[in-house]
């Protein structure tokens, strides 16, 4: 599966019938998938379908998808108030004998209220169902649009992510071979230490320093945090060539890279491992911080 990015664009119109409809969706970092709908009023029932589409294909995002419609052409038809109509002629032959019994014309009919009616015509039920098939479509076509951008998208990322990854790497690679942690190197550092404490008090106990000075060099040994880091940096890029919602692992595992660069920035004996410690850290956090646009 493809990495993808949470955030991307993607619009889609078309028609149906005398219908002109279009789909608007946006996409941005979350915690999980939250969808934010909006349509027209009468198209709710829709909303439903949404979200089902919409979680077949992203497990995370802050989304907003929008659906416009509006009639291409208005239709008038006009509708017989026929109630009406036979109260007025009753009326009319009431007054018979009173006023002159003329025939009524069209446009006095027109100018009672509520006898003839004028307004938009409605669809019928099936040219409805094949609008809002066409509608579906085109969320569908939209959906892919924007998983094509989260992609692409995603893709550039990885390229970033992989590069931090092998930097990762190179500066695991520049402590470990550091010559401070040979075990000459720490031997002859720890007897120079040892010496200048001797010289500057007689009443210290020569074989307790040297065996403090044995326990320190144990805790400042930086083998299993080399061994870790090593471990996770194979584990991000198993993790960034499977692909897939693999953000929240990634994640995690720039946790414990930034745990294995502190330990080593803790126990750093030496000027060289401290500044490539810290330059860890760095590169650590601009890699976590791309992390956070993954799915």
């Amino acid at each position: 599966m493809a990495l993808q990015s949470m955030t991307g664009f993607a619009r889609r119109e078309g028609t149906s019938g005398r219908w002109r409809w279009a789909w608007e969706l946006r996409s941005v970092n979350g915690k999980g998938l939250d969808l934010r709908l909006r349509f027209p009023p009468g198209l709710e029932r829709m909303e439903s379908d949404v979200r089902r589409l919409a979680g077949e294909r992203f497990s995370r995002g802050n989304m907003q998808a929008s659906l416009s419609v509006s009639a291409g052409e208005s239709r008038i038809e006009t509708v017989l108030n026929q109630e009406a109509l036979s109260a007025v002629l009753a009326l009319r032959d009431q007054l018979g004998g009173i006023i002159d019994p003329a025939p009524l014309q069209l446009d006095t009919l027109l100018a009672i209220r509520g006898i003839i009616e004028f307004r938009e015509s409605e669809d019928g039920d099936e040219a409805i169902a094949a609008r809002d098939s066409d509608i579906v479509e085109g969320l569908i076509a939209a959906l892919a649009d924007l998983r094509h951008m989260r992609e692409t998208e995603g893709a550039a990322l990885s390229r970033v992510l992989l590069d931090h990854v092998a930097t990762i790497e190179g500066l695991t690679e520049v402590i470990e071979r550091d010559p401070s942690r040979s075990p000459q190197e720490i031997s002859t550092r720890l007897a120079a230490q040892v010496a200048l404490l001797m010289d500057g008090s007689g009443k210290l106990d020569r074989d307790r320093l040297h065996a403090e000075a044995a326990l320190l060099a144990t805790k400042a040994d930086l083998r299993e945090e080399i061994d870790r880091l090593k471990a996770h940096v194979v584990a991000a890029r198993d993790l960034l060539g499977k692909g897939g919602p693999v953000g929240r692992k990634l994640d995690f595992l720039a946790q414990e890279f930034n745990r294995e660069s502190n330990t080593i920035c803790s126990k750093s004996n030496a000027a060289a491992i401290t500044a490539a410690g810290i330059e860890l850290k760095v590169v650590i956090d601009q890699f976590r911080e791309q992390v956070q646009n993954l799915e």
